[in-house]
Parts: C-alpha cells; sequence; structure tokens
C-alpha cells in the first residue's frame, strides 16, 4: 500500500471540497487522544487526482499501535489514523474525465482514511470488487493483500500443504483462513474462543483448536504444520515452531500477544524451519512490481466471492474510538468498520 494522502499532503489533514470531519491524532496517549475535527476550506484536486467522499474505513491493529507511537512506522504529528477504506469520487482535477464521478474505488495508504473526504492520485486507486459491499471492501485489502503475501509469496504454499492459523477468529486471522482455502490449502483454524472458531470455520477452516491465551496447547499438532500464520506471537511461538515438519516455514505477521518472543534456533536448525517476516506493505514500496501483482491476485480472488471478510462491528464515524476499544480488548470477532458517509 502507498502514502496517504495525510503523509503526503498535510501531515494528517486531508483535501477535498467544503468544510469536512476528520478524527486527529495531535499526541501519542493511546484511543483517549482521538479527536474529531473540522477542517475549514479544503482545497479542489490537482492534476491527476481526485477526491473521494469516504464511505467506511476498515481498522487494523497498525492503526491501533499508532495512536500511542507503538508501530514500526510513526507518522509525523498530527496525523488521521486509518489505511483501508472505500469511498466515491465526488470532485476531479485536471486530466481525469468527469465521466468517473460517483465511482466507487479502494482507497489504500498507511494513514489518513478517517475523514470525511480524502484527496489523492487516481492511479493510487483500485476498483472495488463487485462481490464486497462497501462494508466488506472497507475492510478488505489489508488482511487480504497480508496473507496473499504470507502465504502465497513468502510461503510459497502449495496446493495440499497443511497451515495451521493462529488467531484465527480476528480479521487478520480469518483472512488468512480464507486466503489458505483459495490456494487449495488444508487449514487448522486455532483461536480463544468458540466463537471465534465458528467464524474460522464460517471463513472455510477444516479443523478447529481451542486455545488457551497463556498456556498454548498445540501438541496435537507435533510435526504435522506445513506453513504456521502467526499474527498474535506470545506463549504459541515455542509450541508452534513444534508443529513444523522438516522444512516447514513460520510466517511472523504480527504481535497482538505483546513484546516478541525469543525463539529456540535450535529448533529450525534441527527441522531446518524457515522463520519469515512477512511486511506486505513495505512488500510493496521495495517492489511495485511485486506490489501490483498482489493486488491484482487478491482482487481476482475476492471477485469470485472468496475473499468477503467478516465484519464483526459496525458503528458510525462519530463512534470511532468505540471501534478501536473493540479492537484493543481483544474480543473482536472480524474486522471492526467505521462507517464515514452514505456515500
Amino acid at each position: 500500500m502507498g502514502d496517504s494522502p495525510a503523509a503526503t499532503r498535510h501531515k494528517g489533514e486531508t483535501r477535498g471540497r467544503g468544510d469536512l470531519r476528520a478524527w486527529l491524532v495531535e499526541r501519542l496517549a493511546g484511543i483517549d487522544a482521538l479527536r474529531l475535527a473540522e477542517l475549514p476550506d479544503p482545497a479542489a484536486p490537482g492534476a491527476g487526482e481526485v477526491t473521494m467522499a469516504v464511505s467506511a474505513v476498515g481498522l487494523n491493529y497498525p492503526d491501533l499501535l499508532m495512536l500511542s507511537g507503538g508501530y514500526q512506522y510513526k507518522p509525523p504529528l498530527p496525523f488521521t489514523p486509518g489505511m483501508e477504506g472505500v469511498g466515491r469520487i465526488v470532485a476531479v482535477g485536471e486530466g481525469v474525465s468527469g465521466e468517473l464521478l460517483g465511482h466507487r474505488l479502494l482507497i489504500g495508504g498507511r494513514t489518513g482514511l478517517l475523514a470525511e473526504q480524502v484527496t489523492l492520485p487516481l492511479a493510487t486507486l483500485r476498483e472495488v470488487p463487485e462481490a464486497l459491499s462497501d462494508a466488506e471492501a472497507a475492510g478488505f485489502t489489508t488482511g487480504a493483500l497480508t496473507a496473499w503475501m504470507a502465504l502465497a509469496e513468502r510461503g510459497r504454499l502449495a496446493a495440499g500443504e497443511h497451515v495451521l492459523v493462529l488467531g484465527a477468529g480476528g480479521g487478520m486471522g480469518l483472512a488468512a483462513v480464507a486466503m489458505a482455502k483459495a490456494l487449495g490449502a488444508e487449514v487448522t483454524a486455532a483461536a480463544s474462543s468458540l466463537a471465534k472458531l465458528e467464524a474460522a470455520r464460517a471463513a472455510g477452516a477444516d479443523r478447529l483448536l481451542l486455545l488457551d491465551r497463556d498456556a498454548p496447547d498445540l501438541s496435537t499438532l507435533k510435526g504435522a504444520v506445513d506453513v504456521l500464520f502467526d499474527p498474535v506471537g506470545g506463549p504459541a511461538v515455542g509450541p508452534g515452531l513444534k508443529t513444523l515438519r522438516r522444512g516447514g516455514r513460520y510466517l511472523v505477521i504480527g504481535f497482538v500477544a505483546g513484546a516478541p518472543e525469543r525463539v529456540a534456533t535450535n529448533l529450525a536448525l534441527l527441522k531446518e524451519i524457515e522463520i519469515l517476516g512477512v511486511r506486505a506493505g513495505e512488500a510493496g514500496r521495495q517492489d511495485p512490481a511485486l506490489g501490483a501483482r498482489a493486488m491484482h491476485e487478491i482482487d481476482r480472488i475476492a471477485g469470485g466471492g472468496h475473499l468477503n471478510p467478516a465484519i464483526g462491528l459496525e458503528v458510525p464515524f462519530e463512534q470511532a474510538p468505540e471501534a478501536f476499544r473493540a479492537m484493543q480488548d481483544g474480543t473482536l470477532l472480524g474486522k471492526a468498520v467505521i462507517r464515514v458517509s452514505a456515500g
């Protein structure tokens, strides 16, 4: 995903026509520091640009971490959070056809989308797969892109291989379950509640495993897994390594459980395990051709109705902090989506 309108424009402010509102972060103090601000008289789009009325924004764990400065990318203050969403074109700049007015498109960036309008280059936007509603489209790209980069690119997943997905009831985990099934894998979903496991079953998981967050037991899978998708980290890392077969791939996605764990590297040595970090957005920035190919693939798969994200919570724009809190407390099933406008 490319630079955000916030990063490239006004350090968190967006541009459009008429007064608009945006959520701002002016100090790194967590959710309580979010402020709904009015931004006066934004400028019209420039050459090759369009102004989008944002319909909905999907939240991701990095959005939450950025509120306190805990993510590896640290946007300058003030900034507007939000890295993925969907909207409709309401104004066009020089060189952009007026026939595009009202067109629905996917919006992406590092930050900047929790605003009623954003202005950015038309070339950075993508068509919405027809199978996706606005809420699904808003929460689609980050999870699907990460799952593709992890499983297909970094993990070299082959049809028929066995994938273990940790944190399988969250938005990222459910995207991985759906992607792994779309790629022809056998999927075991592990999560900390029965409700989360049912969500994983609905996403296509073949087998379900209930885990204790503090003392996860993965012994029934010892030596049975080809690829492990881990957005959680924490106490599951050691047991997770033991589930891998010789030559297995451990995909490190994130650390929702807290600080990164130390790894017993002798396990990697003895079974020739690969431990692979995955940063989907950064991979695309470093290799634009790879990024474009990955976007094409996730849109193609979604077009067949195979990657519709599970939406666990929808809140209106004014209640955006509630969506962040639901993600923070760890009970959210699937994605949290903030409805910004009716489009």
